[in-house]
Formats: C-alpha cells, structure tokens, sequence
C-alpha cells in the first residue's frame, strides 16, 4: 500500500468553475482517510483525480513517491467503487469480479484464486453464478467492492458507496467496509455526504466547504474543537446549536448577553473572550450539552435559562426538545422519561465548559 499525497490542487471546469481550490492533503499508509462535506463542495471531484477520472488544473498527485498528475487512470493501481456500482449486467458475479484482472491478462488459475479468496472475504461465494438483476443492493455492493479488492491496489476510492442502500443495509455495510479495512491493512480514502459515516469509519476525517479544506483532523478532534462555525454545525447530530449574542463583563466576570438569556462564561475562555467584550459574537453548544434543571443535582444559577419548549420528539431511547427564547430556536436532548408539555415554559442548564464562541464576521473559532 501507498501514501498518498496532494500539493495546492485545484480544478476549474471549461465553463471557468472552480470546484476545488487549492487542497493539500496528506493521506498515511493503510489510513482511512473520510472526505466529507455538502453535495457539491468537491469532494468527489477530488476523489476522481486521485483516480485519473479528471485531469488536475493545477497542483500535484503524488501515490507513493510517484507523481501521477500525466498518469492514465488505468496505470495507476488504484480500485474506485462508485455509488451507482457500475456493475455489468450482462456478466455473471464472477465475470463481473474478475474482468479488470481478464484485461491484464492474468491467467486463469490466477483469476479464479483471487476471485474465490475475494468472494470469501465478502461472504458472496454462493453468488458467482448470478447475475446482478439477481442481487439486492448491499449483494451488488459487496460485488463492487471485490471487484475492487481482486486487483490488490495500492490505494482503494470510495466514491459515496451506501448512499443508494436503505438505512439499516448503510448501517451492516459501513461495519463490514470498516473490517474490511482491517483486514486488508489497505489504504483507504472515503468520500461521503454523511457525517455519521465520518465519524465513524475514518482514522481521520477532511471536511470540504466550496472546494476548499476547513479542517482535517481525527473526529473527535474535529467534534469537540471545530475550527469554524461550518465544521461546528456539519458534524454532530443534531447539529450543534447557534445563537448571536453579546460578550459583556460584569463584576469582573464575562457573560454571553443573548438578550432573552444571560450565561457565564467559564474563566478558562476568559483570555480568548476578553477582546470581544461588547460585540457580537456567536455562541455554539450541542443538544446534549443542555440539561433539564430538574434532573441536575446542582444547577449553577448563572448558567440556568427559561425557556419555551415548542415540539416534543420522541427518538426511543432519548427526546428531542424544540425549544425558543424569543430570538433563537434550538434543541436538547434529554432523557427518554423527560417529556414536558409542549408550549411549557422550563428550566434548562447549559453546559459552558462545552460551548464555543465563534467570530461573528470571520466565523473562525474564537473558544
């Protein structure tokens, strides 16, 4: 397997859009690497010239120490599944799984050896003889995947794979890629809309905004310090909650002055706080970093609000809560026993060593 590398790499189409911008990216040996963003923010573009897919505009490809921008696709030993499959109808599972390597001209008991050990790892055996009208979703998934893994590449794309498949189906499919992974030691770069799928699946995760890169980190790195109010509000679900507010200082203290409610900031944020006293700033914190004041031992007045809680949702093992302060909506999550009536006004706690403040002009993190 192979590193793979990308130097200031740009694509602009003939029409003149630039759909990405300048992207540099290290992606380790045997990494999965996630690349994840908003439908049209490049991220497959990105993906499809590591492929040889698109021609880069400007900038470098490097795969291993080799630089592949004049490379042809088919000579640079990487394996890509689509979202669509790409699967051939006519061709039997077998047929379909060791085409690439027909072309190449290994001979046959080469072929059948690497199907076989392929079909096995992707428990399919027992459909090398059908055809893919004959498959389910996740059946002709696996087959795109091993007509992948036959080739024994230096580098696996996975351009939005469990996109097409229904939500359990996405669920055993993400677990079995990830083993997969493991299993094969390979290196892996993984493009998807979803940020469950991010956060789960990859090793480290590259979040893509207008073609360009807002951050790449591990994911809990990315969920817990989010470089900007983008990656804040893409990853975390719900997504994390956003109000405009005032920073003020009072009695030596800092609050964040929403207008209908008024919370301290915890003083380890006070160094970083402090130039932005009477301006707007914005405040983010996630659902579950909100509490019922009921079932807290001890509630902090100063970090205490009332609220109106418009929508109740049930979610099985925890509620959603839809609640206002006259100028911001915003969400909870409690407990699945916590259900206030709806149009009730309650008493909620924020968790302040949890938020973070961002730049109201810049929207880059402040805290």
């Amino acid at each position: 397997m192979a590193q793979v590398r990308l130097q200031n790499v740009s694509k602009t189409f003939s029409n003149g859009n630039k759909v990405v911008r300048n992207v540099t990216l290290g992606v380790e040996n045997k990494e999965f690497m996630v690349l994840v963003g908003s439908s049209g923010c490049g991220k497959s573009t990105t993906l499809r010239m590591i492929a040889g897919l698109e021609q880069v505009t400007s900038g470098k490809i490097f795969i291993g120490e080799q630089l592949v921008n004049d490379i042809p696709a088919k000579d640079r030993n990487v394996a890509m599944v689509f979202q669509s499959y790409a699967i051939y109808p006519h061709f039997t599972v077998f047929e379909n799984m060791a085409f690439g390597l027909k072309l190449k001209g290994y001979p046959k008991s080469e072929i059948i050896r690497r199907v076989n050990e392929a079909a096995e790892l992707l428990s399919i055996k027992h459909l090398l003889t059908r055809k893919p009208r004959q498959l389910s979703g996740g059946e002709r998934q696996r087959v795109a995947v091993g007509r992948a893994i036959v080739r024994k590449p230096l580098v696996f794309l996975f351009d939005e794979p469990l996109s097409n498949l229904d939500a359990k189906l996405r669920l055993q499919m993400r677990t079995e890629i990830h083993k997969l992974h493991l299993r094969l030691q390979s290196t892996v770069i993984y493009v998807t809309h979803d940020q469950v799928e991010a956060m789960t699946m990859g090793h480290r995760i590259a979040v893509m905004k207008d073609g360009q890169l807002q951050q790449v980190a591990d994911p809990m790195a990315v969920y817990d310090s989010p470089k900007n109010k983008f990656v804040a509000g893409f990853i975390g679900s719900p997504p994390m909650n956003f109000m405009i507010g005032r920073i003020i200082k009072k009695d030596g203290r800092f609050y964040f002055n929403e207008g209908s409610i008024l919370v301290k900031i915890v003083e380890n944020m006070n160094e970083k706080i402090k130039d932005f006293v009477d301006k707007d700033v914005i405040l983010g914190i996630r659902s579950e970093d909100i509490y019922d004041k009921l079932f807290v031992s001890e509630a902090p007045p100063e970090n205490t609000v009332r609220v109106n809680c418009e929508v109740v949702e049930p979610m099985g093992s925890e509620v959603y809560l839809y609640l206002n302060t006259g100028k911001h909506t915003f969400i909870a999550r409690a407990h699945a026993h916590d259900r206030p009536q709806v149009n009730q006004n309650m008493e909620l706690v924020f968790d302040m060593s949890k938020a973070h403040f961002f730049n109201k002009e810049t929207e880059e993190t402040i805290c």
